[in-house]
């Protein structure tokens, strides 16, 4: 059976005195976190959630699942939250701890939240909101130094230790796993996957037989052979689906120290501390400060074997430079969304030039038409849909019409289609352009705003860039670029676009540029729209 809780429950009873999970001070072999997530499970069972059969609701896609939110920074009570509640057959969430008071309130109620487990450092944030949410029943609070308490909240420590451990019962592949997307662009959605969907998705080896013994016995047989950082928020896919996987193989996660922030010098003293032999990043907004703290010489990186990105544009250049202090590992980007799971990868080499957007399609993804009617054969040089047909998710909670825009029929064939558009390749390739909805419509042509950063990003000068529509009399939107240059860099527009010639049309190119110190990014590494949106018209004197 595929589900969460029985793989790692199967893969404690197998390697228990193998290190799991470490953080810090806290060294955590299968047996112990097996011990302590039974004990969040039975936690949250005594406050009475659960699964409930009989609540269960067909038309959104609702399994009677209890729904916990977690509202956590990095630490080994991240992933215990979600093995812990996955084992009371509850459905973990993720929440953003950027979000503002109205954006928690949104995405609590959204989520129907029966519990939430918070650092004490959000229980200020959490009181101001907390008379909005009378259906939250529990409130379970994580020390973290910060001296806040939430009145009425209970400790999860001693939580814990007060509680009864016992093996799960009645787990299924049905039960629910979440994923809350967006929020840079609109309001955040809540995907909805049966946990055997996402396990074959995006959370095992590709290449792998689906079956609960052949998990076990791989990871019998890797047992403490992958030392795995994901340096991203685990409140974002790519950080806690690495973690997954990297289990699933018999792996050992660790967690930096500096939670608060990417830290380079905190995370490379982590890798040659500890031997890491895996780390996950999120394209340059990570990778960028990283060389950082590779470039000063002072750290023992070579442990490292492979080196995975996704969610957020990687460059070539950047990649090129990464492999030239990393000359035993492999770069991994990988192409996927929280609606399709992984869909391609693009692996880079030392001692090989390094590509961005070029990827080989793997089994079951597809390019569709404009239209949605049709699969473009691949080899022919057209533009489409990135779509992706075989494990994918129920839909969106609670959102019937957002979920049959995303999740067409063709042909009798039901595919996942984010937004992400592509070229069908003549070659039998994919280029990937971008998402449909950070688009510029400039005088009819559409424009991509990842495909400009792209170029933009190949000036050695250029730290970071995200491009943004602004207004124009005559094309109704034009391209402008906000920008972070290197430390002891001059603004030079002239050899920017000399840059953005080498690599796009000009109809493309910026037609202004803002100068800013830093590019604002989510945790996760991704682009904020709004806030670039929002910068480049208070820059331009522009009324929103």
């Amino acid at each position: 059976m595929l589900n969460l809780a029985a793989i790692h429950e199967a893969i404690s009873e197998a390697i228990p005195d193998h290190e799991c999970l470490v953080f810090r001070d806290r060294r955590y072999t299968w047996r112990q976190v097996q011990d302590r997530t039974r004990r969040l499970a039975a936690v949250l069972e005594g406050a009475g959630l659960g699964c409930h059969a009989e609540r269960a609701s067909l038309e959104n896609w609702e399994s009677g699942q209890d729904h916990v939110a977690l509202y956590l920074h990095n630490g080994n009570e991240y992933l215990e939250g979600m093995v812990g509640a996955f084992k009371a057959r509850c459905a973990p969430f993720n929440v953003n701890y950027r979000y503002v008071e109205e954006e928690l309130v949104y995405l609590f109620e959204n989520a129907d939240a029966k519990a939430v487990v918070f650092h004490a450092a959000f229980a200020p944030t959490i009181e101001r909101v907390r008379a909005h949410l009378p259906h939250v029943r529990l409130w379970l609070e994580v020390e973290d130094g910060s001296g806040n308490h939430l009145e009425g909240a209970v400790a999860y420590e001693e939580a814990l230790a007060a509680a009864t451990p016992s093996a799960p019962r009645d787990l299924s592949p049905d039960d629910l796993y979440i994923l809350y997307t967006g929020g840079t662009t609109g309001m955040p959605k809540g995907v909805l996957w049966r946990q055997e969907e996402i396990l074959k998705a995006a959370l095992m080896p590709p290449r792998t037989e689906h079956t609960l013994d052949a998990v076990v016995a791989r990871a019998t047989r890797r047992a403490g052979q992958m030392k795995a950082l994901p340096t991203p928020p685990f409140m974002h896919g790519a950080a806690h689906w690495a973690a997954f996987t990297m289990w699933h193989v018999g792996g050992t996660i660790f967690v930096q120290d500096n939670v608060a922030k990417l830290d380079s010098d905190d995370i490379w003293g982590l890798v040659e501390r500890e031997g890491i032999t895996a780390m996950t990043l999120v394209g340059d907004a990570f990778a960028q400060p990283l060389l950082e703290g590779l470039r000063k010489g002072q750290y023992d990186v070579s442990s490292i074997r492979s080196l995975s990105s996704g969610g957020a544009i990687l460059t070539a250049r950047v990649k090129d430079e990464l492999l030239s202090f990393l000359p035993g590992a492999r770069i991994m980007d990988v192409l996927g969304s929280s609606e399709s799971g992984h869909q391609a990868t693009q692996v880079s080499l030392p001692g090989e030039k390094a590509t961005t957007g070029d990827f080989e399609l793997g089994e079951g993804n597809a390019v569709l038409n404009e239209a949605m009617t049709d699969v473009l054969p691949l080899g022919s040089g057209a533009q489409g849909w990135l779509a992706r047909t075989g494990p994918m998710p129920l839909g969106y909670y609670k959102d019937p019409e957002k979920t049959a825009r995303t999740f067409p029929e063709v042909a009798g064939v039901r595919y996942s289609v984010p937004g992400d558009r592509a070229v069908a390749r003549i070659d039998g390739g994919v280029d990937l352009l971008g998402r449909d909805s950070v688009t510029i419509n400039s005088g009819g042509e559409k424009i991509f705003a990842e495909e400009v950063e792209h170029a933009l990003k190949h000036h050695p000068d250029v730290y970071d860039a995200v491009v943004t529509a602004t207004p124009h009399d005559r094309w109704g939107q034009q391209v402008t670029a906000v920008v972070a240059l290197r430390a002891g860099s001059v603004q030079d527009e002239a050899s920017l676009l000399a840059e953005c010639e080498r690599h796009i049309a000009r109809y493309k190119f910026p037609r202004e540029f803002v100068f800013v110190d830093e590019v604002l990014r989510a945790p996760s590494g991704k682009a904020d729209y709004r806030w670039a949106k929002s910068t480049a018209f208070e820059a331009l004197g522009i009324a929103d």
